[in-house]
């Protein structure tokens, strides 16, 4: 039984997060366990807004696909950013209705083929709170690892930064 649900695999649809979906966007909630280890949306759409390098995206069931106004609702966010060789996932955020159904690691998934889609990708990296033992793990199953920074890199305190190697892609 469980080798047959490990088969199985979620679909989701990315699209960007255009001025009509704002406000679906920004009303996406995580699980109160969860508020501290992610931004808010607002606080990421902002950011993208400054700096356009950011590629935000809202997540939506497989069968959104197609529809110029899908009818299932927006599930999730996810933000993302292609600099000097590096995709670096920077947002990862289902909402709470959809939470422990496979919708964030579908997700990553499709994010992290999309990153190696660039043909200026060498590594993709990301990060997470090291108290973050969700999430950790989840990285941990796509095949994501610890990524030693060298000194010069900024890193934020209480940070856990991982790269994904390339075999995984």
């Amino acid at each position: 039984m469980i080798a047959a649900a490990e088969s199985l695999t979620l679909d989701v649809h990315l699209r960007p997060v255009t001025p009509d979906l704002v406000a679906e966007c920004c009303a996406l909630r995580v699980d109160a366990t969860q508020i501290g280890f992610v931004a808010t949306n607002e606080r990421s759409l902002a950011l993208a807004r400054e700096h356009p390098a950011l590629v935000p995206l809202a997540v939506y069931d497989g069968a959104a696909r197609g529809y110029p106004r899908p009818s299932c609702p927006m599930i999730g966010f996810v933000m993302y950013e292609v600099d000097c060789g590096v995709g670096s996932i920077l947002r990862v955020m289902i909402d709470r209705a959809h939470q422990r159904q496979g919708y964030g690691r579908a997700a990553l998934r499709e994010v992290i083929r999309r990153l190696w889609l660039h043909p200026e990708v060498e590594m993709i990296i990301t990060s997470h709170r090291h108290d973050n033992a969700v999430v950790a793990k989840l990285f941990g199953s796509l095949g994501f690892v610890p990524w030693e920074i060298e000194d010069t890199f900024p890193v934020t305190p209480g940070e856990v930064y991982l790269q994904l190697p390339r075999r995984n892609a």
